[in-house]
């Protein structure tokens, strides 16, 4: 079977949720011929029991997501790989965007508009800032659901094995090389759940402020301390921080 799209979810202990996304994958967002990766982080592996039976590639990795996301590329079939958080959901009929997009040559890939799960303002205004900024600096978050030609990602080497902001290392190399990415305006819709456990401008500040000293060279390392722990999370909740 030619497998055109390949969507790669790191998982940790997502097993509440992780049903109701592949069926929203499988129903709603890809129409043509796809394969999905769940890469579970969790040494107990709940996320991939809950998976049992379903049409899915099923990986047991490391914690960590970039860590996780390489894992399942190495195991993925797809011309055309799709990073996507376990608590986001794609627009209907994504595949098609996508290979709609990519039919110019020149793309080696893009990200979907960021859109927050929430009818709060001030949530709103946040998600318009993150989109305002990825359209100046074409670096998406891994929110948006980054989605590369499986040559451009084997030519960048994966995701580099930091702790955090693996998606905007990995953008920003793109940048570097000057290829060209595509910001399509439908919307991938992620879970406010973070924003509403740690509250919206404790979890907002915080990000701004790790992206900040991220960018006047802090180690990856050392800014994983800013954020809580898996343990410290509810259940079925977001264990990573924000890219």
């Amino acid at each position: 079977m030619n497998v055109r799209l390949s969507v790669i979810i790191p998982a940790f202990r997502e097993e509440r949720g992780i049903t109701s996304l592949v069926d929203h994958l499988t129903s709603r967002a890809l129409r043509e011929t796809a394969e999905i990766l769940v890469v579970d982080g969790d040494s107990e592996q709940r996320t991939l029991v809950a998976l049992q039976g379903r049409d899915v590639i099923r990986i047991g990795s490391d914690a960590g997501r970039a860590r996780q996301m390489n894992a399942g590329a190495a195991q993925a079939r797809g011309d055309v790989l799709l990073f996507l958080h376990a608590d986001t959901r794609l627009p209907p009929g994504a595949d098609t965007l996508i290979f709609q997009a990519l039919r110019n040559l020149r793309l080696v890939g893009g990200a979907f508009r960021l859109a927050i799960d929430s009818p709060r303002p001030a949530l709103g205004l946040i998600a318009a800032a993150a989109n305002l900024r990825t359209r100046l600096t074409r670096v998406p978050y891994g929110d948006q659901a980054i989605f590369l030609r499986r040559a451009a990602f084997e030519e960048l080497g994966g995701y580099a094995d930091i702790p955090l902001m693996e998606d905007l290392e990995l953008m920003r190399r793109v940048r570097r090389k000057r290829w060209p990415v595509v910001l399509l305006r439908e919307a991938a819709l992620t879970s406010a759940r973070r924003w509403e456990q740690e509250g919206v401008w404790n979890c907002t500040l915080r990000n701004w402020g790790v992206r900040l000293l991220y960018h006047f060279g802090a180690s990856p390392a050392r800014l994983r301390r800013f954020y809580p722990t898996a343990e410290s999370l509810d259940s079925g909740a977001r264990p990573f921080p924000p890219s």
